[in-house]
C-alpha cells in the first residue's frame, strides 16, 4: 500500500528536466477559470483527432461495435464529442492533482454519500463500482472531500509521473494499492475502507470470462468484484462522475448498495456488473474512455481481431 509520495534526488536527473518543465507549464493553467480550461481542452481534443488516427480508429470501432443501431452520422458526432471531452480530461487531471480543497468544493456536487456512510457505519467496506470515464481523477478527489478512500491504480513506468500521480491522488485520499495486490485490497475493505474498482476494460484472457457488453456478445470481462466483495466482506455501490453540461463543475453520484451481491455465480455477477456499467456509460456517452481497445481479447486465440 502506498501512503506517501516519495520525492528522491534521482527525480531531478537531467533526463527528466524537460518533463518537469512541462509539469510546471501545466500547473500554471490551474489558475484559469474552469470554462476557459474546458474550451482549451476541447480544442486540444479536436487537434488530436486529426493526428492520432490509431486512437480515432479504435474509438470509432468501439462505437460501431457497441451501438450498431446508431446511424453513422450519430456515431461521428459522438466520436467528435468524445475527443473534445478527452482533451478536457487533461485539465481534470491538473485540477484533481493541484487544486486546493476549497477550490474543489466550489466546483462540485455530491449525491448519495449517505449510502457510503451507512455501509461503513455497519462495519462493512465499500467497493465503488466505477468506470473509466474521463473525469475519474476529479471524481476521486471530490469523493475524498467527505470520505477519504483507497485507490486501486497501475504504477507508472516513469518515475516522475509515478511521483506526481501518487502525490496528486493522495491529496484527499488515504492510500493507493497496485491493481494486482488483491491481499491489500481485501485488508483495506475489512478495515473497513472505501476502494475504487473498475471492471470495464480488457485485462486479457487469463482472468476473463466472455459475456455480453453492449452489442458485443463475447467481451472479455473480469469477475474480480465478486471475489473482492466476498473476501472483503464489502458492499458494492455504483459510482458515477461527470462534468456538468455548462463545464462549470463536476457532479458525482453514489447509488445504494447492490442487493444480493455477490451472488452464487460469479459469471452472473459479472453479467449484472456489465449491465450496471452500461447504464453508467449511457448517462454520458461522450465522457467515457472509448479510446481503449475494449474488445482486443477474443474468446479463442485464433478468432479474428475486431479492430482490423
Amino acid at each position: 500500500m502506498v501512503e506517501k509520495a516519495q520525492l528522491s534526488s534521482h527525480l531531478y536527473h537531467p533526463k527528466y528536466w524537460l518533463l518537469w518543465l512541462g509539469v510546471a507549464m501545466m500547473r500554471l493553467t490551474q489558475v484559469l477559470p474552469l470554462p476557459l480550461q474546458m474550451k482549451i481542452g476541447a480544442a486540444i481534443g479536436r487537434i488530436a483527432m486529426k493526428f492520432a488516427r490509431k486512437r480515432v480508429n479504435t474509438a470509432k470501432r468501439n462505437l460501431q461495435l457497441c451501438f450498431p443501431d446508431m446511424s453513422e452520422a450519430e456515431q461521428q458526432t459522438l466520436l467528435r464529442e468524445n475527443f473534445e471531452q478527452t482533451g478536457k480530461a487533461i485539465f481534470d487531471t491538473i485540477n484533481g492533482w493541484w487544486w486546493s480543497d476549497e477550490k474543489i468544493q466550489q466546483h462540485m456536487t455530491i449525491k448519495g454519500q449517505e449510502h457510503v456512510e451507512q455501509t461503513l457505519n455497519s462495519g462493512q467496506g465499500v467497493i465503488l463500482y466505477a468506470v473509466h470515464c474521463l473525469p475519474l481523477e476529479m471524481g476521486a478527489r471530490i469523493f475524498g472531500q467527505f470520505q477519504p478512500g483507497v485507490g486501486v491504480y497501475r504504477p507508472h513506468n516513469n518515475a516522475v509521473m509515478e511521483y506526481l500521480q501518487v502525490k496528486g491522488r493522495l491529496r484527499s485520499n488515504k492510500a493507493l494499492v497496485p491493481k494486482r495486490d488483491l491481499r491489500q485490497m481485501v485488508r483495506s475493505l475489512r478495515a473497513p475502507n472505501v476502494i475504487w474498482y473498475t471492471a470495464d476494460q480488457d485485462f486479457g484472457r487469463s482472468s476473463a470470462t466472455f459475456i455480453p457488453f453492449f452489442a458485443v456478445q463475447e467481451a472479455a470481462t473480469i469477475t474480480g468484484a465478486t471475489t473482492l466483495a466476498r473476501l472483503g466482506k464489502a458492499k458494492v455501490l455504483p459510482f458515477f462522475v461527470e462534468r456538468n453540461s455548462t463545464d462549470t463543475g463536476y457532479n458525482i453520484e453514489i447509488q445504494a448498495p447492490l442487493e444480493d451481491f455477490p451472488g452464487e455465480n460469479e459469471i452472473e455477477d459479472a453479467k449484472r456488473g456489465n449491465r450496471i456499467i452500461e447504464e453508467i456509460i449511457c448517462r454520458n456517452k461522450g465522457q467515457y474512455m472509448w479510446l481503449h481497445r475494449r474488445f482486443k481479447t477474443r474468446p479463442k486465440p485464433e478468432d479474428p481481431s475486431l479492430y482490423k
